[in-house]
């Protein structure tokens, strides 16, 4: 028996069967090192185990966000009323006032966040590939923070000054891919739990530029490569269907503009869809695609688009939203149920019964096994299973928020009524994260020790780095021009400036 073995004992464990149904299972699970070992009602203890009673507990698995931006917890607060053209000024450029350790900070912050709100793998759109210590620091810290991460290496248009905008000349210098061929070579980090994946939106360079990266970052065996999806840069699906590029490695976040057709066609190339609602909502960048009977009224979209077995769930930027994936599958779920109802009341009809593919356990799927699927790991996490790794959430199923509604459907008790304060323990690889309620302290990486002079980091720690530096960020940011970079921005990118709707608001 290893002595890195725990016994989670008799807790109410979500069990994904052959369809992916949730069973409630009242039994134990035994944890050896990063793996579950055995899950049974009797298994026998041994005093090499560490015993935790999970009598009136929930276990889940861990949950899975495939599209976020770790970096930017230094931005919070600021995009509380801002839509997408303003998010790219005041939070997307804003990596220009990132130093790299501030980009460590920002990043240890942003996956702790995540791991206390019960999620256990990330994949991370890293776009603040500023320098080549940017990059590696932005892993040092996911690595620290102990969650699990698909880290995409993202080349960035790097801004080069505000008052006026300007871009460096060449987004592509040598640095850029060199840096990736190396963290390619060096990976995986953070014993094992960190890969390198990569991220692209720059399809404006010349047709044989993005092929030939793409290939480069193919003959790496890279395999998860993810792009935005927006209205208002084009069509991604497009784009990769044009240079031959949309496969199983593709995940696609917001979605954009959609067809029937071009959903057909993610779906016969084995990509995905990274859904993040509660951006989506906000910043007018569509209808999140993860539920099906979300588009049920042809008379809004055109289309049916049917893409709910081919989606995922994602915070985006913690930045403008929380860094809860549960929260994200209730936001969605429910806007889905609003327009599957709108559209019968609009007929002056009423729905009898809710679609399956609007059930909670649907939203769930969405949060765990579809999320695993997205990044080629459904065989290893987003489910409890013997062999499966250890990554798991553990919940207070008697706290104020879920009683009642955990001993009658742990699922709906979940989706519908929990938050991160109901979350007792977070377990990735077999490791505790967070424990009775807490944040555990982290270890530092040691490719980080020297720049950060740390060897070990407790959550408040963190969080006063965090603070200083966004003070010393927001004195420069109150330099910038806004409306000037704002202007340059829509010139930069062709947009259409008639499709702008200014919103006069009340007084």
């Amino acid at each position: 028996m290893s002595m890195s073995s725990v016994l989670l004992k008799g807790g109410s464990v979500l069990i994904h069967d052959a369809n992916n149904h949730v069973v409630e299972t009242k039994t134990s699970i035994l944890i050896e090192n990063d793996r579950i070992a055995k899950i049974g009602p009797t298994l026998t203890e041994d005093e090499n185990v560490q015993v935790i009673d999970c009598s009136d507990k929930i276990i889940s698995p861990g949950f899975v966000d495939t599209h976020h931006h770790g970096w930017q917890t230094q931005l919070k607060g600021r995009h509380a009323n801002e839509q997408l053209l303003e998010y790219m000024v005041t939070g997307n450029l804003q990596s220009f006032q990132f130093s790299p350790e501030d980009v460590f900070y920002g990043q240890l912050a942003g996956m702790m966040e995540s791991i206390t709100a019960g999620t256990t793998t990330i994949v991370d759109h890293a776009h603040i590939t500023c320098s080549p210590d940017h990059a590696k620091l932005g892993i040092a810290a996911t690595a620290s923070s102990g969650i699990r991460s698909v880290f995409c290496y993202t080349p960035i248009m790097r801004v080069d000054g505000f008052n006026p905008l300007t871009f460096c000349r060449n987004p592509l210098d040598d640095w850029v891919m060199q840096t990736f061929h190396e963290l390619a070579d060096k990976g995986p980090f953070g014993a094992g739990r960190v890969t390198l994946g990569f991220a692209f939106d720059m399809f404006f360079l010349p047709p044989e530029v993005v092929k030939g990266i793409f290939a480069q970052v193919k003959q790496k065996g890279i395999q998860t490569i993810t792009c935005h999806g927006s209205v208002s840069w084009g069509n991604v699906v497009q784009q990769l269907e044009s240079l031959d590029l949309l496969d199983k490695h593709i995940i696609i976040s917001h979605g954009g503009t959609i067809t029937t057709a071009q959903a057909e066609r993610i779906k016969a190339a084995g990509a995905s869809i990274s859904s993040t609602p509660s951006s989506e909502l906000q910043m007018a960048m569509g209808r999140p695609y993860c539920f099906d009977s979300a588009f049920v009224d042809r008379g809004i979209t055109g289309d049916a688009i049917g893409l709910q077995d081919n989606a995922s769930l994602g915070v985006d930027c913690h930045a403008a939203t929380g860094g809860s994936i549960i929260t994200e599958a209730r936001i969605g779920l429910q806007n889905a149920r609003h327009v599957f109802g709108e559209h019968y009341l609009k007929q002056n009809k009423v729905p009898r019964t809710m679609p399956e593919n609007l059930s909670v356990e649907a939203a769930f799927n969405l949060a765990t096994v579809k999320g695993a699927e997205a990044v080629g790991m459904g065989q290893d996490i987003g489910r409890i299973a013997e062999g499966s790794k250890a990554d798991l959430v553990i919940f207070d199923a008697l706290s104020p928020s879920m009683v009642g509604a955990a001993q009658h459907d742990p699922v709906a008790a979940i989706i519908l009524h929990s938050s991160p304060a109901d979350i007792e323990s977070v377990i990735i690889d077999g490791i505790f994260r967070k424990k009775d309620g807490q944040l555990l302290s982290v270890e530092v990486d040691p490719s980080a020790k020297e720049a950060t002079g740390r060897q070990a980091l407790d959550w408040m720690a963190v969080a006063r780095k965090v603070v200083t530096s966004r003070e010393r960020m927001q004195q420069e940011i109150e330099k910038i021009d806004f409306e000037e970079a704002k202007n340059t921005l829509l010139k930069l990118f062709h947009v259409d400036e008639e499709r702008l709707v200014d919103v006069k608001q009340k007084q």
